[in-house]
Parts: structure tokens; C-alpha cells; sequence
């Protein structure tokens, strides 16, 4: 239980804290992410969508790394960071 609540208690308000509402970089990747999954752009738009929605989710990701109310919040941000340097480097 110790581990638990080490991990996953909001550090500035003492609750629980799993997943949050999301935040300006998360809401643009998650709108790029739609876009693409609706309108299937091709070309040179499917490269700027992919791009933005690539730097939102990292701009995320550097957030919680940096300021996430709680350690799963911030592994969770390098996670991220690690996954896409991961794929980034697999292309």
C-alpha cells in the first residue's frame, strides 16, 4: 500500500491522482490524431499533422516529466518520451 500511495499521490492536493483532464499539448495531439484517423490525409498534410501531433504528445510528455503531480505522472511522460525515440529511431 506503501508503494501505492507513493506513486500515485498528487503531491499539491493529497488525492489519488491516475489520469487528469488533459492539457493544451495533449488536447492538439489528440485532435491531430482524429484528424488523421477521419480525414486520411496524404502528401504533405499528412506530414505536417504528423509532425504536430508527434510535437504536442512530446511537449506533453517533457511536461509530466518535468511537473507531473506524482511519480506516475512523470514516468509515465518518460515512457512516452522513450516510446517515440524508440519509433523515431525504427523509421
Amino acid at each position: 500500500m506503501a508503494v501505492f500511495d507513493w506513486l500515485f499521490r498528487n503531491r499539491k492536493t493529497g488525492e489519488i491522482t491516475i489520469a487528469q483532464l488533459p492539457n493544451a499539448p495533449l488536447i492538439v495531439f489528440l485532435a491531430a490524431w482524429i484528424l488523421r484517423a477521419v480525414a486520411q490525409p496524404t502528401g504533405t498534410l499528412d506530414t505536417v499533422v504528423s509532425v504536430v501531433a508527434t510535437g504536442a504528445l512530446l511537449g506533453w510528455a517533457a511536461l509530466e516529466v518535468g511537473w507531473g503531480v506524482n511519480p506516475w505522472r512523470r514516468i509515465l511522460g518518460g515512457v512516452v518520451i522513450v516510446g517515440q525515440l524508440v519509433l523515431f529511431a525504427l523509421r
